[in-house]
């Protein structure tokens, strides 16, 4: 039975449920889009984490075993000084790090960034049906 022979009120239910199968849609479609960018997120930090991990501990063993190296060569005549050149240098080092962290967590995009695009457009797109 097409919509002519049911009426006025059987075109109205058909178009209600055209309407809320489309809504179902679009939010299907739009929490997919939320799980994928949760999944790459979670995976981009966790990659991250493991990388910075083993940044610190092989840096870290560098670094003191560097200290004690250049305190060793002066321990005769400046061991004082030499600790000192080395620890202001492990603080300037510490320094730099957290200023370049500070810059890249400022610099990074927003979480989810494109399903709330996709949000805005199809409330954009909806705003101009209505008016």
């Amino acid at each position: 039975m097409d919509g002519q022979a049911r009426g006025p009120v059987g075109r109205f239910i058909d178009s209600a449920s055209a309407c809320l199968a489309t809504i179902l849609t679009i939010g299907r479609t739009r929490l997919e889009l939320l799980t994928v960018e949760l999944q790459l997120e979670l995976r981009r930090i966790a990659e991250l984490a493991v990388w910075a991990f083993i940044a610190v501990c092989a840096s870290s063993v560098a670094l003191v075993m560097a200290g004690i190296a250049i305190i060793a060569v002066f321990w005769d005549e400046h061991r004082v000084l030499a600790a000192s050149l080395v620890a202001g240098g492990y603080l300037a080092a510490a320094l730099a790090a957290v200023v370049v962290l500070r810059v890249k967590l400022r610099r990074k995009p927003p979480m989810l960034q494109g399903t709330l695009a996709e949000l805005a457009r199809d409330s954009e797109r909806l705003g101009r049906k209505d008016s």
